[in-house]
């Protein structure tokens, strides 16, 4: 069994009508962090992970979870 982090980054820009540039900016990193994160292929450090919770207005468990894979 491995973990992996899941997130809801792309449905909370969208319900925000944010882009990812804006997003990028407003979480103080580059718009191709944004897609990583989203795509799942890179794994936010915590301080990242809770500025982009609160441009969201999200408790953190609200954006990222973790969830139990079989590998």
């Amino acid at each position: 069994m491995g973990i992996i982090l899941k997130n809801r980054l792309k449905e909370l820009r969208a319900r925000d009508g944010v882009n990812q540039t804006q997003m990028a900016k407003l979480a103080g990193v580059s718009r191709q962090t944004i897609s990583l994160i989203e795509r799942g292929e890179y794994t936010p450090s915590v301080l990242i992970a809770l500025k982009i919770s609160q441009v969201f207005q999200e408790p953190l468990e609200n954006v990222f979870s973790i969830v139990e894979v079989e590998e």
